[in-house]
């Protein structure tokens, strides 16, 4: 048994030490899309990138982000983030804007609009 300690140190460590990567890398997600969500958008994918931009010299890991702004414009963005530098976008690049409102629907908000401005001069004099 004595001979195989070491062994089984090294086995426990190596063990710990992938059970904690797993566990940050689950608490980087779930922070990503608590500020994507924060501001109305939706994450579609995330994915751990060790080589992404800005790797060399700093220790937060980066996530390659794919998310839906409020307005439903496709975002392709790089992601820092740990528990103590929150969360940071990097090249953010718009893929696909969002389809902007019909004319119908901009018509029935300015007929809406200009029902409420009547109501609203009716009630001023009352």
């Amino acid at each position: 048994m004595d001979e195989y300690i070491g062994i089984i140190i090294v086995v426990l460590f190596t063990g710990l030490a992938a059970v904690c990567r797993l566990i940050a890398g689950s608490l980087n997600h779930e922070r990503i899309r608590k500020y994507v969500g924060e501001s109305g958008g939706t994450v579609h994918r995330i994915e751990w990138t060790p080589f992404g931009p800005g790797w060399l010299g700093d220790r937060n890991p980066i996530y390659h982000v794919l998310y839906r702004d409020r307005e439903g414009t496709e975002h392709d963005a790089y992601c820092k983030t740990s528990m103590w530098a929150g969360v940071y976008f990097t090249r953010d690049e718009i893929k696909r804007k969002a389809a902007t409102k019909r004319s119908s629907t901009l018509e029935e908000e300015n007929r809406r609009l200009r029902e409420e401005i009547k109501r609203l001069e009716r009630d001023k004099y009352r």
